[in-house]
């Protein structure tokens, strides 16, 4: 078993051109697609990567919309099967832990099998999992229904960023993945809002039987327009790196690559990707597109130069990449603080003085849904136009430490929602105390995890799905811990002196953007030279 460097892979370390200064300043494109192949994901039509994307996106939507949109109901569905508090909160709690830890089943499954393969059986799944949920006559068979689900759902937490990756460009990358996070998010916000309704106007039941009917539209959609998105691109980065290391600019143009003239990427082939022959893409043979019945197909093959055991293997090591450390850190505990919120709050304001009805209750969640949307745009969009502002005054070169300059936003905003909520519900301040620190909070759900992924992406590039995986299971992993001792926490010391704390903490691991926005491209160099890769 032979390990690898990042170096060998990819030695740009995730420094490159972004610009070309010979040529007006012109993008150029990162990945480079592959010329003379139509069946590359990079070279889809725009209308067909959206399908695919949002496909994908309403998957985990709906993953989150059926489990943690379950909150409002928890008071009755504790009073109904005569649970506490703690008991009844296993219904979001343990399905958060199995959406993390089962990321490092699926992911090697789908690196090893395909993607398609794993999320037409996943959303089938899924969708056969609410149908139990909404006929359960038992806590106990509420609660498995849940973990199942979460089981199902937990496909897209890694890989619905890693098919991000295998869709758009560096310049789109963050764009997409905050889009992308506020299908994650949203669920956790758009649920509870529409259950408090459900749940006083007919009964909870209703809000599974819902959630059924949306996944098993989401099921066609998936088995009909969620072609395979793995495509071995590895010929064309070493030609890449090849050509940057020579001063020569490797990538198409942006006004190429939406042009749909059939050959977008004419630039992709110069002098010196003719010295590697080995590939089609180097041959000038062009490949046959697909029918599409042929991408209909659950059989995309497999890996040749590896088994699945080393699939299972092979991200685990990657955790000594400070990116990934931060990443998950950052992540996890901007999860944990909104879900802290999310299954506090119906013992809170629907308990006396407040005495909310769950309708009412639910209304919680707007501010909730619009700090996702605000956190998303910044963490995607604004940063996406401010890495591409740094890459032009660097001379076109973009280095991924761009994408962590805004987290001082999310490190203000974040900590001072949890102050207004935790000493809100202590003093029993007026309600808007509570709206406006949930809003507060939602907002770095969306923002910290987005910035810090495309930066994890950034880095990482040619072994992303797996450290994306290690993000996102390591995060709910951590986040679990923090959670289940959340209500026993709250009880013994009070809400505003653990809310304190968690504003703290938030701060604390935020600031460890510093030494990698101030050493990033030292120890992404470092880094690079390590061979822990399988």
């Amino acid at each position: 078993m032979r390990l690898h460097s990042l170096d060998e892979l990819d030695n740009t370390e995730g420094t490159v051109q972004l610009h070309d200064e010979l040529n007006g300043g012109q993008l150029i494109l990162h990945p480079a697609p592959n010329p003379n192949d139509p069946n590359d994901p990079l070279r889809w039509p725009r209308w067909k990567k959206h399908v695919c994307f949002a496909s994908v996106c309403a998957f985990t939507f709906l993953t989150n919309y059926a489990i943690g949109g379950l909150s409002p109901a928890f008071l009755i569905i504790s009073m109904e099967y005569n649970k506490t508090q703690t008991q009844t909160t296993a219904l979001l709690l343990w399905p958060i832990l199995v959406l993390g830890v089962f990321n490092f089943f699926w992911v090697p499954m789908a690196n090893y099998f395909g993607k398609r393969p794993v999320f037409v059986f996943a959303s089938l799944l899924l969708c056969v999992c609410y149908l139990w949920g909404a006929l359960s006559k038992s806590f106990e068979s509420l609660l498995w229904s849940n973990i199942v689900a979460a089981f199902a759902g937990s496909s897209t937490e890694a890989l619905g960023a890693a098919i991000v990756n295998d869709l758009y460009f560096l310049h789109e990358r963050g764009n997409y993945l905050g889009i992308y996070m506020n299908a994650i998010a949203g669920g956790n916000t758009v649920g509870p809002l529409i259950c408090g309704f459900v749940v006083t106007s007919l009964d909870w039941r209703w809000h599974k039987w819902m959630a059924f009917i949306f996944t098993a539209v989401n099921f066609v959609a998936v088995l009909l327009f969620v072609p395979e998105t793995r495509y071995d691109r590895s010929y064309l980065e070493k030609a890449s790196s090849s050509n940057q290391s020579t001063d020569s600019v490797t990538g198409g143009s942006v006004a190429d690559e939406e042009s749909g003239n059939g050959s977008p990427i004419e630039k992709v082939v110069s002098s010196k990707s003719k010295e590697m022959p080995t590939h089609p893409a180097f041959r000038g043979e062009q490949v046959l597109k697909k029918t599409w019945m042929q991408e209909l197909s659950l059989w995309s093959g497999v890996p040749k130069d590896t088994n699945l055991l080393e699939m299972f293997i092979r991200p685990l090591p990657l955790i000594v990449y400070p990116a990934v450390v931060f990443a998950f850190l950052a992540y996890a505990v901007s999860l944990a603080w909104v879900v802290a919120i999310n299954i506090l709050n119906s013992f809170v304001l629907q308990a006396p003085p407040y005495s909310w009805k769950p309708s009412i209750n639910g209304l919680i969640n707007i501010p909730g849904l619009i700090g996702n949307l605000v956190g998303a745009w910044l963490g995607g969009w604004v940063v996406d136009r401010y890495s591409d502002w740094r890459s032009k005054k660097n001379g076109g070169i973009f280095q991924p430490e761009t994408r962590l300059h805004l987290l001082w936003i999310p490190a203000i905003i974040v900590p001072a929602g949890c102050l207004a909520f935790g000493y809100g519900v202590a003093n029993t301040l007026h309600w808007t105390s509570l709206f406006f620190g949930y809003g507060m909070v939602a907002m770095g759900l969306t923002a910290v995890p987005v910035a810090t992924m495309t930066y994890v992406s950034d880095c990482y590039l040619p072994v992303n799905a797996d450290a994306l995986l290690l993000v996102n299971g390591l995060k709910n992993i951590v986040a679990f811990g923090f959670l289940y001792g959340v209500v026993p926490w709250v009880t013994e010391t009070g809400y505003a002196n653990a809310f304190g704390t968690q504003a703290g903490v938030y701060v604390a691991i935020l600031l460890l953007a510093i030494p990698l926005i101030m050493f990033g491209q030292r120890i992404r160099h470092a880094t690079a030279k390590w061979k822990i890769i399988l």
